[in-house]
């Protein structure tokens, strides 16, 4: 509500002001600069709201229903604030390191690049926990343009965003299942441009996900670590709050893309996101807030019309037949 007043204070002033422009950008700075705690703080009441509470079936669908659309709806927002900022913001009208790129969009974005960065950050943080770290092996496959580097309109951040994730996710499983070995399987990530698809696959042999447990990872209310400090001085976790997946899921799906996950338990998993080609087809998906919207919430889950076997597998150890 702070953030919303600040902003309507300057619906009927002067856009043409410099002094004006210069305000709302210092007060548009301010604003994401405020709300950039949002997700550890909501996953910290999600947590101790599990603790209180525990959570039921229809108590997990409805929060990931929420949670869905209002994050959703912070990815848009700060797209639009970054943009603002990046435009308006600051003396320097132009990034040296790319000048081509317009506000937080670059209109030629190297995707090998973001993603070679963000492996090196990943394995940065995986060498501080586990003192080594699987290397990377990148393939390019150029349909459009062969022998080319692949290269496309989007929004670098938001790649790098899904691309960090992943590769987290991929070294803290390799790292925990081969344990003090000397030498690890290398990560593998393959980069495919076709006529309406960009995609990026990321696999490991770090072991891989049980077909009943691939639904889970992206809820808000599972995940496979333990409990990260909250502690601000200390460096960001390998892995925590369960949030990486879902986020980065909605960071795909925020211009009609995707991102899935296809396990070979006792082997490992592709992780594969989605990206539309076509910049002109990279359409914003927002939650539209109606009756529809809130008759998700009143909507009673009836129960399921197949039969549903135990969630967990049976321990045949305590089994006994007469």
């Amino acid at each position: 509500m702070q953030s919303l007043q600040e902003i309507l204070e300057y619906r009927d002033k002067n856009a043409k002001d410099e002094k004006v422009t210069y305000d709302f950008t210092d007060a548009v700075i301010k604003i994401r600069n405020r709300h950039n705690d949002v997700i550890p703080t909501m996953a910290q009441g999600v947590v101790e709201y599990k603790e209180a509470y525990g959570t039921d079936p229809v108590v997990s669908q409805n929060l990931q229903y929420f949670l869905d659309r209002f994050y959703m709806s912070r990815i848009s927002i700060r797209m639009l604030l970054n943009q603002h900022t990046l435009l308006f913001g600051g003396k320097v009208k132009v990034n040296p390191a790319h000048p081509k790129q317009i506000g937080s969009i670059d209109p030629n974005c190297r995707v090998s690049d973001v993603i070679r960065d963000a492996y090196e950050n990943a394995r940065n943080l995986c060498d501080r926990y586990y003192m080594n770290s699987p290397e990377l092996i990148l393939d390019e496959f150029n349909v459009k343009e062969v022998e080319k580097p692949i290269t496309m309109v989007y929004v670098p951040s938001h790649l790098y965003h899904m691309v960090f994730e992943l590769f987290k996710n991929a070294m803290r499983a390799t790292m925990e299942l081969y344990g003090d070995a000397m030498e690890y399987p290398a990560i593998h990530a393959q980069v495919a441009l076709g006529t309406e698809d960009m995609t990026v696959k990321v696999s490991d042999r770090g072991g891989g996900v049980p077909l009943r447990k691939i639904d889970r990872l992206f809820t808000y209310t599972y995940s496979t670590a333990p409990r990260p400090s909250i502690d601000g001085s200390r460096a960001a976790p390998l892995a925590g709050y369960g949030y990486g997946l879902p986020i980065s899921r909605l960071y795909a799906r925020y211009f009609q893309g995707d991102l899935k996950l296809y396990s070979l338990e006792g082997y490992g998993t592709d992780a594969v996101i989605y990206i539309r080609a076509l910049s002109t087809e990279s359409i914003e998906r927002l939650p539209v807030y109606n009756k529809s919207a809130w008759k998700h919430y009143k909507t009673i889950h009836e129960a399921d019309d197949w039969c549903v076997p135990s969630k967990e597998p049976k321990d045949m150890t305590t089994f006994r037949s007469f």
